[in-house]
């Protein structure tokens, strides 16, 4: 038998989603002293309160700061910034203020009109990476690239570090904080090696950052630190990453059919293409009465997983029962992907749950169920023994026994899938292991 299956179901932008990595309520303040070892040696104390949570400009949300009192440069410091909750995280719209001091580096190529600046606290926050400030979901191995400044003169590459607990005077005991660790580069103006380097900042969920360090390449260093907030921490999200998209990662899996593709079926699966927290994952046949060639995309967002297209080219000496749709199980992308999103949710808590419901899913699969986040386990398979996440599907497909069933499914921390047991109501049962 020879087939072919081909689908492209682009998944339109998910409304955005705001969640508590930055919080602005309406009543939401926050106090920052922000220094500089060669430009601000004094400090500088700045109030930051929530200016707008809808601006009628169309910017987003707002933030407003200013000194207390007199700024202890003896300058005026004050301005806004905006940003806009999107489901691939934070990002900084716009912003304001009074002129930096004028013994500070120019960070534009020329040096009138210059709009960008690193005198305040929040623009320490979102310099080089305003698309986005922080991306989202934020998991284990998770690197984004980002641009910022006035013409996204400036770029950088950050990299979440993990959980830490810092210490600044808001939380003299500590509180346990996400750390992200940005180089960035700044080129084309008169103040490259201020405007460039390393910067790590502490974001507390229910909060917001709460400190920064930035190493210069000049040798300056210029800190922020959260004195005082009315805002309360909230307990970190799970920060685990089941479905790692990480560029280069590949596994080799073994599909067997109880009654159906009794020879074993092994496929080699690659990730071979990662931008903007999206992947291509490839998919090519070793060995077994199938041969197949596939490409399928996933993106990581806020609304979780989710598959937003695939296609194969498949000769197929296996005849397994038909479904509906035109679907066809050609690889273990297949039988992983089939039923509805999102494949995970964002923050995967055991214990949810989430239904079937789209109808762009439904028009792809015809199929309606529910899935549930059974809890974290260990599970041996040929590539060795993983403590897993296991998820369980209800699916249902009218008219086509084979497309229905209960699909239980493992995901190892930084690893990905790694066995799936799908038990079709035809009565047989596929299972699909890593082997190396």
């Amino acid at each position: 038998m020879i087939a072919g299956a081909v689908f492209a179901a682009l998944i339109a932008a998910a409304p955005a989603q705001a969640d508590n990595w930055y919080p602005h309520p309406s009543d939401a303040q926050w106090q920052y002293e922000w220094t500089d070892s060669t430009y601000n040696t004094a400090g500088t104390i700045e109030d930051v309160t929530v200016g707008s949570e809808n601006d009628p400009s169309g910017c987003g949300w707002t933030l407003q700061w200013s000194a207390p009192s007199a700024s202890l440069t003896g300058l005026p410091d004050s301005g806004t910034a905006c940003f806009a909750d999107q489901d691939f995280g934070v990002v900084n719209t716009d912003w304001t203020s009074t002129p930096p001091p004028a013994d500070m580096p120019i960070l534009c190529a020329t040096v009138s009109g210059c709009p960008n600046s690193l005198a305040s606290a929040l623009y320490n926050v979102i310099w080089g990476s305003r698309s986005p400030v922080l991306s989202e979901p934020l998991l284990q191995g998770t690197t984004w690239s980002s641009t910022g400044g006035a013409s996204n003169e400036v770029t950088s590459t950050s990299s979440y570090l993990g959980l830490e607990l810092v210490k600044v005077p808001a939380f003299p005991s500590g509180v346990v904080a996400a750390a992200v660790r940005s180089q960035i580069a700044l080129g084309g103006t008169f103040g490259d090696d201020y405007g460039s380097g390393t910067r790590t900042t502490w974001w507390v969920y229910g909060v917001g950052p709460v400190k920064v360090e930035f190493d210069h390449v000049d040798g300056s260093v210029s800190d922020v630190s959260l004195l005082q907030t009315n805002l309360t921490p909230m307990p970190a999200l799970p920060d685990q990453n089941y479905f790692p998209l990480t560029q280069g990662l590949a596994g080799t899996y073994k599909w067997t059919n109880s009654k159906h593709l009794r020879q074993p079926e092994i496929e080699k699966v690659s990730i071979d293409a990662v931008s903007n927290r999206s992947a291509r994952i490839d998919v090519k046949s070793v060995s077994g009465p199938i041969r197949v060639v596939g490409s399928y995309g996933f993106t990581a967002r806020l609304d979780g997983v989710r598959n937003i297209f695939g296609s194969t080219s498949a000769a197929s000496l296996a005849k397994f029962p038909s479904l509906g749709h035109g679907r066809h199980f050609f690889t273990p992308i297949d039988l992983m992907t089939y039923g509805f999103n999102p494949l995970l949710p964002a923050y995967p808590v055991p214990g949810s749950s989430w239904k079937s419901g789209d109808p762009r899913d439904f028009k792809i699969y015809g199929v309606s169920g529910t899935t549930a986040l059974v809890g974290v386990r260990w599970v041996r398979v040929p590539a060795g023994r993983f403590r897993a996440l296991e998820i369980r599907s209800v699916l249902k497909q009218p008219g086509h026994p084979f497309g229905s069933g209960v699909r239980t499914m493992w995901f190892a921390q930084g690893r990905g899938l790694v066995k799936l047991v799908f038990q079709h109501r035809d009565g047989s049962t596929s299972v699909i292991e890593l082997i190396r």
